[in-house]
């Protein structure tokens, strides 16, 4: 419950962050911004605890909260299940299947060079880092009570770098690729 509330408080203050920042600034900016993306975890960041890389699904918002800086609160998911040879004196020697799925969730930073890149208004260059937390699961089959621990390098906390660009169909649609030390995707921006 206590976890609940502590990211209930954090997601409300980065929205009530960002929407104050809003009103302040002129039209034109980069964010008001929904990200679809598709991609593929690396072997760093909360994927220490897999040991090999994931097929994610990512979806962002971004806001503006300065010239040519957004915040964008982000959820990914990625699940995939594999098997564990165990038995003991009790229990049969067997393969038992197992089910992990991960979470994480944060706040993506992002600054835009275009203006400093002198860009084509069609294309949008930026750098950015994001910071989070992942909720993770593991699942076993019934009749497994050996170790249920199957990686312990992962930390729940992360922060991750980004470099990536966006190209825009029309001023409604664009398409993102995102490489990350984390998670790389590529995707559709609804703006």
């Amino acid at each position: 419950m206590k976890k609940t509330i502590i990211i209930s408080l954090f997601f409300a203050a980065i929205l009530s962050l960002s929407i104050s920042a809003q009103k302040s600034y002129s039209a034109g900016r980069y964010g008001k911004t929904l990200n679809l993306g598709i991609g593929v975890g690396g072997y760093s960041g909360y994927y220490g605890y897999v040991g090999h890389s994931l097929p994610v699904l990512h979806l962002n918002y971004e806001f503006d909260v300065a010239n040519s800086f957004t915040l964008a609160p982000f959820i990914s998911f990625s699940t995939y299940s594999d098997n564990y040879w165990w038995g003991d004196n009790n229990h049969p020697h067997a393969y038992y299947n197992y089910r992990e799925t991960i979470i994480p969730i944060g706040v993506k930073g992002t600054y835009y060079f275009d203006q400093l890149l002198n860009a084509n208004s069609k294309w949008d260059f930026y750098l950015a880092g994001s910071l989070g937390f992942v909720v993770r699961s593991v699942s076993w089959d019934n009749g497994y009570y050996g170790d249920k621990y199957i990686y312990h390098d992962g930390s729940p906390m992360f922060l991750d770098l980004h470099a990536g660009t966006e190209y825009h169909f029309n001023n409604k649609i664009g398409m993102f690729l995102d490489l990350s030390t984390g998670v790389s995707t590529i995707g559709l921006a609804f703006h």
